[in-house]
């Protein structure tokens, strides 16, 4: 096999490696990483996420592996005019009430923005897990990576298999300050960074995101339904956002995460099992393996050959500008951290995200293609079956009705738990950095639950309207692509500036979004610029659309954008005055100390944490809250305090002792006082007791946990 003109597994590791050390860096800065007790043991897991991908793709790509002699195709699986049985569209049916039934159940309580966006900020990191997962296996996930995976086999993958580069930056450096900070969205954080200015900007750039996203999300859902149905795609897309916005609209952040939870094993357990029912029907994992082509078990297909799927234009648009946008900015994922019960929850998730999820996520998605193209191998399906419909087709062949109906029953959760995570994240958007800010300062908790709720409604239309403007790229990959290449690395590069560089100023983070954005579109219509940045990948046919230029180097896009934006932010900064310390304070790295005390209202630090057990016991008093955060004020006895090792203005959880309610009924609360009692007992405020208490366990123990 002849080599590529330049090596993308040792390209991507080199720039990889200069990304995940930086990480580490401001991770020993902030003493979260050391060689001795939890800085080695919190060293060791990030290196040992590190060397699992650098070892597994680097047997992908250079290990010697046989392959079996291909056989020719004998007839008989051709595609169907129509694929599925009523019975297995009835189980599609009867999983869409489901879904709805278990999003506004599971939203009844919900009578605050706190409660709307961030689920009471209780939920422990298996929920938050599952729940990332359900979201980051978006409804295109499934037809988009089994497309690719069909075409170019495992280097399909090589998208979910690059967050090992950004996991220090994220969890040592970004999530404590996005966590103490309490911002309630991106443009706020810049807002508090810099100015209203950059806030504007932002917020209008990130709606942009989001509302795009939705529209992939639909046109993909519209795309595959009309292949299965006939269905028009506006009727599709119709459909299933008017089901995602009636649950998210009733229930807020709390039916998303439920929800989720729900779908995100089912995405999960899905498609591992029709792995391994395709690995069966072929006799096995091994002659799977043997009949799945060399050139389909690469790491990286190609460097720059194939401008429909360039392994260095994967990288910088999908491993760097968009996974970078999706961790950091994403206003949905940012939600999901801004829910966990602590800091620590936030950082196993992402850790069993990266490690175990992500890849299985990687094999659910791409599986399918993988399976058509081993079938194609070994005479059962034709060459020439057309790879949008590959999924599809293979996992007819391979399933009896019914199963069939629960594949595309995991197509509408992939839809959805996407779905209904972008429409809560633009409400959110449009609360705190809009109608707030803007247009009613004085607007009260009702009258912004009602306006996050419009908005939910608002939004759902719109991402109907922007079907049409995907429906003009040959694959969906490519839409996505092309998409997010174009309206990330102005954001990408102002936030990691911002975060990482206590230099960096107003200024220049205006220039950056406004200068940034505006070389990107002049890319969109002069898209020759971006030829010097393209690593060798060639322009091709786009024809004379509005939107050809996107379709040239829809990939490469954004490392032509992330190299502007970087330039135009460094040269600005270097020649603008510097910001006041003051506001840095809880903002930037180095700070997170300034960030806690925000939080809690008292000077606090990360540390071990300790747990007791303590009976409920209701207070007379008016209840007092503490901090930005809100956070209440309650009381412990003397053994309790004790046993946690705890003092007036220590931070604590409290939770019903159900773990398997995932925080459902739990607070955050502040200590303010200690009084001497020989029992263990809590004393909450009315609002906080009759949260976390349930009425037929007033007299059953709670779980205490000190946290800062």
């Amino acid at each position: 096999m002849p080599s590529p003109p330049m090596d993308a597994y040792t390209y991507q590791y080199s720039v990889g490696l200069l990304i995940f050390l930086a990480g580490v860096t401001v991770a020993v800065r902030h003493g979260y990483i050391g060689l001795s007790g939890k800085g080695l043991r919190n060293l060791l897991g990030v290196c040992g996420v590190l060397l699992v991908f650098l070892l597994a793709q680097g047997y992908l790509q250079y290990g010697s592996m046989e392959e079996a002699p291909a056989v020719p195709y004998g007839g008989g699986g051709e595609r169907e005019e129509r694929l599925g049985t009523p019975l297995d569209y009835g189980i599609m049916i009867g999983y869409f009430l489901v879904i709805l039934t278990i999003g506004t159940w599971f939203g009844r309580r919900q009578r605050t923005l706190k409660d709307f966006f961030f689920g009471g900020q209780r939920f422990p990191w298996w929920m938050i897990t599952f729940s990332l997962i359900a979201t980051v296996v978006g409804s295109y996930s499934f037809v988009k990576y089994s497309q690719a995976g069909y075409r170019f086999g495992l280097g399909s993958a090589q998208t979910y298999l690059n967050d090992w580069l950004w996991l220090p930056l994220l969890i040592f450096g970004w999530l404590p300050i996005l966590y103490f900070s309490r911002v309630t969205s991106i443009p706020e954080y810049f807002e508090r960074r810099f100015d209203s200015r950059v806030r504007g900007w932002v917020t209008v750039f990130i709606l942009v995101y989001l509302i795009g996203y939705v529209g992939v999300n639909l046109f993909t859902m519209g795309k595959v339904l009309n292949i299965l149905l006939g269905w028009p795609i506006w009727t599709a897309a119709f459909v299933v956002v008017t089901i995602s916005a009636i649950y998210v609209t009733a229930g807020g952040q709390t039916s998303v995460i439920m929800t989720d939870l729900f779908q995100g094993l089912m995405l999960l357990v899905t498609g591992v099992v029709l792995l391994f029912v395709g690995a069966h029907y072929m006799g096995g994992f091994d002659v799977f393996w043997h009949h799945l082509p060399r050139e389909s078990r690469l790491a990286f297909p190609n460097f720059n050959e194939d401008p429909s799927f360039p392994s260095i234009g994967i990288f910088w648009q999908d491993g760097i500008a968009n996974t970078a946008m999706f961790y950091f900015l994403n206003q949905g994922v940012i939600m999901r951290f801004l829910s966990a019960r602590s800091v620590a929850d936030g950082r196993k998730a992402m850790f069993t995200v990266v490690l175990v999820l992500m890849p299985v996520a990687a094999i659910v998605v791409g599986c399918g293609g993988w399976i058509a193209r081993a079938l194609v191998h070994t005479g059962v399906l034709p060459p020439d079956m057309a790879s949008d419909e590959a999924f599809f087709v293979a996992s007819e062949l391979l399933s009896r009705p019914g199963m069939f109906g629960l594949i595309l029953a995991t197509l509408t959760a992939a839809l959805m738990s996407t779905v209904d995570t972008l429409i809560t994240a633009v409400a959110a958007i449009a609360v705190n950095d809009v109608y707030r800010p803007l247009i009613r300062p004085e607007a009260g908790e009702k009258e912004l639950l009602k306006v996050a709720r419009v908005t939910s409604v608002g939004v759902a239309v719109v991402g109907i309207l922007m079907v049409p403007v995907f429906m003009g790229f040959k694959t969906i990959y490519e839409a996505h692509g092309a998409f997010t290449a174009a309206v990330t690395p102005p954001l990408v590069v102002t936030l990691m500036l911002a975060v990482f560089w206590r230099r960096f100023t107003r200024s220049a983070a205006l220039f950056t979004l406004v200068g940034g954005m505006a070389a990107v579109v002049f890319s969109l219509f002069v898209p020759e610029v971006i030829r010097p940045f393209a690593h060798g990948v060639p322009m091709t046919e786009a024809g004379d659309g509005v939107f050809a230029g996107m379709a040239q180097f829809k990939f490469m896009r954004a490392f032509y954008g992330l190299a502007v934006c970087l330039g135009i932010g460094v040269v600005t900064t270097l020649f603008t005055r510097p910001e006041p310390t003051e506001r840095q304070r809880g903002l930037v790295w180095g700070t997170i100390a300034d960030a806690i005390r925000h939080y809690k209202g008292s000077p606090g630090r990360e540390g071990e944490r300790r747990r007791a057990s303590a009976l409920p016991r209701r207070s007379e008093a008016e209840e007092q809250r503490r901090g930005h955060a809100e956070l209440p004020v309650l009381r412990l006895s003397r053994a309790v305090a004790d046993d946690l090792e705890a003092k007036v203005d220590d931070l604590v959880y409290v939770t019903d002792r159900r773990w398997w309610l995932g925080g459902l009924r739990s607070a955050h609360a502040i200590i303010g006082g200690v009084f001497d009692d020989a029992d263990s007992v809590v004393e909450l405020g009315g609002p906080t007791f009759d949260s976390v208490v349930a009425l037929a366990r007033r007299d059953q123990l709670l779980t205490v946990e000190r946290l800062y």
